[in-house]
């Protein structure tokens, strides 16, 4: 345990972070998993309304350096592809 008082608040807040960044991580699984499963089932309408929602959350999640912002692209690239390549 450290004895310097400022290191010991940038403990807990890196701890906060740490957990709220692995919630976020957990979301963004939920939500690309979401698309495959409208994929999956065939329904077009849900796949391209979930493939937006999960863009967006994708998006955020990088622009608050929770992922990195070419993680964020290739994932959009994964689902977007997933819903072009249904008929």
């Amino acid at each position: 345990m450290a004895n310097i008082k400022s290191q010991k608040k940038r403990i807990r807040t890196a701890e906060k972070a740490r957990i709220r960044n692995r919630a976020v991580r957990s979301e963004l699984k939920t939500y690309v998993k979401k698309v495959r499963a409208a994929v999956e089932a065939g329904d077009k309408e849900a796949a391209q309304t979930a493939s937006y929602v999960a863009c967006r959350k994708l998006d955020k999640a990088a622009s608050k350096g929770i992922i990195h912002k070419n993680q964020a692209a290739q994932r959009k690239s994964g689902v977007q592809k997933l819903v072009n390549g249904m008929e």
